[in-house]
């Protein structure tokens, strides 16, 4: 099952998010939240399989810090 991790503020951010967790081993998809424009702006969600919830996490808040 997919399960939300974050929510970006926009797809610029979303995509960078995704790729740092695909380039760490985790698999992530990313879904628009609401109406979002044909310029992709608006908030998406970033999407990790349940069972690697907890180190996709860990990925996210340690390179919050860099």
């Amino acid at each position: 099952m997919w399960t939300v991790i974050y929510i970006a503020p926009n797809r610029t951010h979303a995509e960078m998010l995704k790729n740092m967790l695909d380039g760490e081993g985790i698999l992530a998809n990313i879904r628009p939240v609401g109406v979002v424009s044909m310029l992709g702006d608006g908030m998406y969600e970033i999407l990790v399989l349940e069972s690697e919830v907890d180190e996709a996490h860990a990925i996210l808040c340690q390179n919050a810090t860099k």
